[in-house]
């Protein structure tokens, strides 16, 4: 696994290593039209975790991958148009049960979701679609997923559910059993004028009733009472997620954002990220992921799809 940073990777190794004892998994790779996507992709196949489907202009394919020297001989690939046919021939090939995983190439994250989410897609199940991070941040014992930072900007009550359940069924993938579930805010008081206190207690409540299953939850917590046991035992909190969280919800978009960047750009965090909910996991990358994230999100990929599999219409 090269590239980036060596002090933020051992969990992510031993997701790779989880991911590789399975067999590839078949990956619809759309519009992968850069080095870097185009790359990604095929070092993932080389280290035997995703059996990728390339789709794209195949002279676009081709240019790349000469000036870049990959090597793409005898992978299979769908030829498109531009970046919106890919979407879409991607999302076809999923409804055709020939791809297990989407990964996202060099086109723009609204054109693979439109896609994903168009009514005709046959890729919407029950539950809200959501965006999950997987830190691997030096000094943290465990993984650390954040949700949602990427898809859902102000979810509500409702959809908070199925982003907490997301995430409890990610961390379970990753074999993280019990998920220790923090749900955030500014503060671990239930303070009615602050409306993620209020919100972090219903689904503490509906996780108790049995509504949200497979992890364990506690909130409202503040972001140091969650991951630190000195900054909980301060404020005398008692509670098996606080100081231990894995599983880390916040209140909205601008919130995980700003937290996953910092763990990445001030801590030295390695950032993987996927998105759940739908039919396939999404490996959703962003161009300024080095290679670790790439491969790490792949790796994640392939053991989400494989408890699918175990679970057929567990989420459906």
């Amino acid at each position: 696994m090269d590239g980036g940073s060596e002090r933020g990777r051992n969990k992510y190794q031993r997701v790779l290593a989880m991911a590789r004892r399975l067999p590839p998994v078949p990956t619809a790779v759309v519009h992968p039209c850069d080095a870097v996507s185009l790359g990604g992709a095929i070092e993932a196949y080389r280290l035997g975790i995703i059996a990728p489907i390339l789709i794209g202009p195949p002279a676009r394919l081709a240019e790349v991958a000469q000036q870049n020297g990959i090597d793409i001989a005898g992978l299979p690939q769908v030829a498109s148009e531009h970046s919106h046919d890919s979407a879409a021939k991607g999302v076809a090939l999923v409804r055709e049960a020939k791809a297990e995983a989407l990964m996202k190439g060099s086109l723009h994250t609204d054109e693979l979701m439109g896609a994903v989410v168009a009514k005709d897609s046959g890729m919407r199940t029950a539950r809200r679609i959501s965006h999950c991070f997987i830190m691997d941040v030096p000094g943290y014992a465990a993984p650390l997923i954040i949700t949602d930072a990427a898809v859902n900007i102000a979810p509500t009550l409702e959809e908070k559910v199925d982003i907490v359940q997301n995430a409890i069924d990610l961390a379970r993938a990753l074999g993280i059993d019990p998920p220790l579930v923090a749900i955030l805010s500014a503060m671990e008081t239930v303070n009615p004028k602050v409306q993620s206190t209020i919100e972090a207690a219903a689904l503490c409540k509906m996780a108790d009733r049995g509504q949200i299953t497979g992890g364990v939850l506690d909130g409202p917590l503040a972001l140091d009472n969650a991951i630190s046991r000195e900054a909980a035992a301060i404020k005398h909190i008692v509670s098996p997620v606080a100081g231990h969280a894995n599983v880390l919800v916040v209140p909205d978009l601008e919130a995980g954002n700003m937290l996953a960047k910092s763990l990445s750009f001030l801590a030295g965090a390695e950032c993987a990220g996927i998105v759940l909910g739908a039919r396939v996991p999404i490996i959703l990358t962003s161009r300024a992921d080095t290679l670790v994230s790439r491969i790490a999100s792949c790796a994640v990929a392939s053991l989400v799809a494989a408890r699918r599999r175990s679970t057929e219409g567990a989420i459906r």
